[in-house]
C-alpha cells in the first residue's frame, strides 16, 4: 500500500480542477470509483451513530484525537469514522467495527438511493465499477443489493473497512479496487460526495469528482471538480 503522506490533508489536494473536468481528461478514465454512503445510497441519515459513538466509549473509553479533514458530517458520525483511524492496528479495531456495523446494518431498510442514481444503473454495467466504502464489506454489499445494485452486474468489486487496510481518507481502499480491477489509479475516477473521499482518490492518484457539487464549499469547490448529481457525473465520464 502507498505510504502515508506526512503533509496535511488540505495540501494533498489540487491534482483535479474544474478546468480538467470541463477539458475533457476525465472522460479518458478506464475506470469508475464509487463512495457509496451518500453517493449511491443514504444510509448516513438513518444510522444511529451516537449511539454507536456511546457504544464504542463504552468498549474503550478515550482516544486521542487524529488528522483527518473536516467534513460536514455530525459530530457523532464523525467520532465514529475517526475511531477507526485512531484504533488502526490495535487488537480491538475489529471489535469497534463490529459494534459501529451493528447501527449501520439496522439502518439498511430505512435507507434511500441518492438522486438519479436509479437512472444511472444501466450507466454502470458499461465499464469496471468499484465500490469503495468506510462501511465493513457486508453491511455494504447488503445496502447495495437492498437497492437493486447486483454485485457481479452493476458492481464488480466492493472494497470496504478492513483491519489490514487504512480507511479513507487514505488511499489504500482506492489502490487495493484498482488492483481489483486491473487497471492503474491514475486510469480511474472516483465519485464521492465528501473531502475523504477526494483525499483517498488524489493521494492514490486517481482523478476525483464530487457529488453533489454543494456538498464543496469554499477554496474545496475550487480544487475538485464537481457535479451537480450523479447522472451528471457519469455523463461527464462518458458513461453511456
Amino acid at each position: 500500500m502507498a505510504s502515508k503522506d506526512s503533509r496535511s490533508w488540505g495540501s494533498r489536494l489540487g491534482a483535479c480542477t474544474i478546468a480538467s473536468w470541463h477539458s475533457g481528461d476525465v472522460t479518458d478514465t478506464h475506470a469508475l470509483l464509487l463512495d457509496l454512503d451518500r453517493t449511491l445510497v443514504d444510509l448516513q441519515s438513518y444510522t444511529n451513530y451516537a449511539a454507536a459513538l456511546a457504544d464504542v466509549q463504552e468498549l474503550v473509553g478515550e482516544w486521542s484525537d487524529v488528522d483527518v479533514p473536516t467534513t460536514d458530517w455530525d459530530r457523532a458520525t464523525m467520532s465514529c469514522m475517526s475511531v477507526l483511524h485512531a484504533f488502526f492496528g490495535d487488537a480491538r479495531w475489529s471489535q469497534i467495527s463490529a459494534t459501529i456495523a451493528r447501527h449501520e446494518r439496522a439502518a439498511i431498510p430505512q435507507s434511500d438511493l441518492m438522486p438519479t442514481v436509479q437512472e444511472c444503473f444501466v450507466r454502470l454495467v458499461s465499464g469496471p465499477t468499484a465500490v469503495i466504502t468506510l462501511l465493513p464489506g457486508d453491511v455494504a454489499r447488503d445496502v447495495l443489493e437492498f437497492h437493486g445494485l447486483r454485485i457481479g452486474q452493476e458492481i464488480d468489486v466492493v472494497v470496504g473497512r478492513d483491519p489490514a487496510m487504512r480507511p479513507k481518507p487514505e488511499p489504500d481502499g482506492v489502490i487495493e479496487a484498482c488492483r481489483i480491477l486491473g487497471v492503474a489509479p491514475g486510469s480511474a475516477t472516483m465519485v464521492g460526495d465528501s473531502t475523504w473521499d477526494a483525499q483517498a482518490a488524489l493521494a492514490a492518484g486517481a482523478t476525483f469528482v464530487g457529488v453533489p457539487a454543494d456538498g464543496f464549499e469554499g477554496d474545496m469547490r475550487e480544487r475538485v471538480a464537481t457535479a451537480p448529481t450523479m447522472d451528471q457525473a457519469l455523463q461527464g465520464l462518458g458513461r453511456e
